[in-house]
């Protein structure tokens, strides 16, 4: 027989008795006696508690381990006399011992199932878009008859916020990418004396696809994610359950005023974005192909039809109402935590982005039809 301070073991009666303390300071004596013990082959065995003074969980841990070991060699422990607190402790390790040996069953799916599967969900998403931009026309119908509803602060704020507010990066944006272009293009045109050329590629590539890709790929990064990131918050504090318990519409004040006032701000800043394009591409023709300020200006004004520059601006409303739209969207979809805000305001960057250059391919296929 072991030690009867902690565990004894008699082997007649087939029974363990415990008792002292059962807790983590006691825990390296207790193993030693258990593998000291000489148990049955197979059979019953009963497990005393009644002299156990008191347990913590890593004392219940021990034994539920212990017992878990002897049923795999065929041995049927029992336990009896513990006390209602140590049952419970013991039911509650032994659940979470249950849960850290459950192997999640995983199913792989077929994969024409998961293409499906997720050509399905991305349908039902864009045919909830679709709806949502029925709503806002419906709104804005009605915001026409009603001019007096109209936030004009609100539109205003969104201006000086989301297009004054980004002229300094569009323009250092546009002037880096004029800079590019010329000095790309300039290499290859020097090589052949046609160094004047540079105007015209360079005037048709930035007032044509440039100036209003790049400026709305940089106002989908910057005020898409804004969009995004406001309304997602605002509906987690439930600030946008409150306006409706108002009687206030969430189009009226937060999601019209948003798009109206991106689709005034984004041909501005495309405009903006052209003027520096053109004069980076300008003090790069200057340095290194020797082309005059004079002579660019004046082959600017011959070669480059006002077309190129009302193309290029006829995109911009398009572009807005897409990064609006989107990002306020996936604002209203936001639920449960912070951590769906930025889930949705990433999705609404990639889905803003990806529908620009979409709509742009689509517009290069048309004026090319049309001759334009």
């Amino acid at each position: 027989m072991t030690s009867p301070t902690l565990i004894s073991y008699n082997p007649s009666e087939k029974q363990v008795n415990c008792s002292g303390d059962w807790q983590l300071s006691q825990l390296p004596q207790i193993f030693s006696l258990l593998e000291k013990i000489t148990w049955p082959q197979h059979g019953e065995i009963t497990i005393d508690g009644q002299a156990i003074s008191s347990m913590d969980s890593a004392g219940a841990y021990l034994l539920n381990q212990w017992i878990q070991k002897l049923k795999k060699s065929g041995i049927n422990p029992k336990l009896q006399h513990f006390s209602e607190q140590q049952t419970k402790l013991l039911g509650f390790i032994k659940q979470e011992l249950t849960k850290e040996h459950q192997i999640p069953s995983i199913t792989e799916k077929p994969f024409l199932y998961s293409v499906g599967e997720q050509t399905y969900a991305q349908l039902n998403e864009f045919r909830a878009y679709l709806s949502f931009i029925g709503h806002l026309s419906i709104e804005s119908l009605r915001l026409i008859y009603q001019r007096g509803q109209i936030r004009w602060n609100e539109l205003a704020a969104i201006i000086y916020r989301n297009g004054y507010q980004a002229l300094p990066i569009i323009a250092l944006l546009s002037l880096m990418i004029g800079v590019v272009i010329t000095y790309q293009m300039g290499v290859q045109l020097r090589n052949y004396g046609a160094n004047v050329y540079i105007v015209d590629f360079l005037g048709l590539s930035v007032l044509r696809e440039f100036g209003p890709l790049i400026t709305a790929i940089m106002v989908a990064g910057r005020t898409g994610s804004a969009f995004t990131a406001q309304l997602g918050l605002m509906k987690i504090n439930q600030e946008i359950d409150a306006l409706d318990t108002m009687g206030v519409t969430p189009a009226d004040i937060l999601i019209l005023p948003r798009i109206l006032g991106l689709f005034i701000a984004l041909p501005l800043l495309t405009m903006w974005a052209d003027f520096f394009g053109v004069l980076g591409g300008m003090v790069m023709a200057n340095s290194m192909l020797h082309l005059t300020w004079y002579d660019f200006l004046h082959r600017f004004s011959q070669v480059i039809p006002l077309k190129a520059l009302l193309i290029g601006m006829g995109k911009a409303p398009v572009f807005a109402l897409i990064i609006a739209s989107v990002g306020c969207f996936q604002g209203m979809k936001v639920e449960g935590s912070a951590a769906s805000v930025g889930q949705n305001t990433t999705r609404s960057v990639v889905l803003a982005i990806f529908f620009i250059i979409v709509v742009d391919a689509i517009f290069s296929v048309i004026f090319s039809e049309l001759k334009l």
